[in-house]
């Protein structure tokens, strides 16, 4: 088991990285936006085992390989970023026709599994968050310990802590587009939410 003074010291060092925000949280921010709170925890499910695999494989020492190998993240980063993107510039062109997606054509029929892709995709495909968790979690392992014991509290809290974000984060854009729609600023919430999807969209391409 992990002691409880590391476990002090790793939750709230993780919840501050977690809230940060970045690629996933800006996504989350937007589909909230979009699609809302409800739809997004598709995404969200997506992005929660991404971060799982991305987790265990620092742990494991396979994000060392995968880092000595940025070819690989290629095909994933651009195809992810390039769907973003497309979503991003179809709102920027959807002009004043926003309800929740309802009335944006090509949002409203994202499936479920189109949107945990997304989130899976997004997870995995950034070479930063690989370097990451390859600094942040291997100094909590106490190699005298059971691994396996140790690495579930820490996979678990991580979870936790990053599903949090995430639902703060969509909560967040669905607050922002019921100020916008009461100020009749369509427009401005197309423009908003389209920047931020075409901006993750660029970010995990070529970030």
């Amino acid at each position: 088991m992990i002691e409880p003074a590391v476990l002090t010291l790793f939750i709230p060092t993780f919840f501050v990285v977690s809230i940060t925000p970045g690629m996933c949280m800006t996504l989350a921010l937007t589909l909230g936006m979009t699609i809302g709170v409800k739809k997004t925890f598709y995404m969200m499910w997506g992005e929660l085992l991404g971060v799982a695999l991305v987790s265990m494989a620092a742990v494991c020492g396979v994000a060392a390989i995968m880092l000595r190998y940025p070819s690989l993240f290629l095909l994933l980063k651009y195809m992810g970023g390039a769907y973003l993107v497309y979503l991003g510039i179809r709102m920027l062109c959807s002009r004043g026709n926003f309800s929740l997606a309802s009335n944006l054509p090509g949002l409203e029929t994202i499936r479920p599994k189109t949107l945990m892709v997304q989130g899976f995709v997004t997870a995995i495909a950034n070479p930063k968050g690989w370097a990451f968790m390859v600094s942040l979690l291997p100094p909590f392992i106490t190699p005298s310990k059971p691994f396996l014991p140790q690495m579930t509290i820490l996979v678990v809290i991580i979870l936790i802590t990053e599903f949090f974000c995430l639902v703060l984060y969509s909560n967040g854009g669905r607050v922002l587009t019921r100020f916008l729609e009461k100020q009749g600023n369509i427009r401005l919430l197309n423009a908003i939410s389209g920047s931020l999807m075409a901006g993750v969209g660029v970010w995990l391409a070529l970030g």
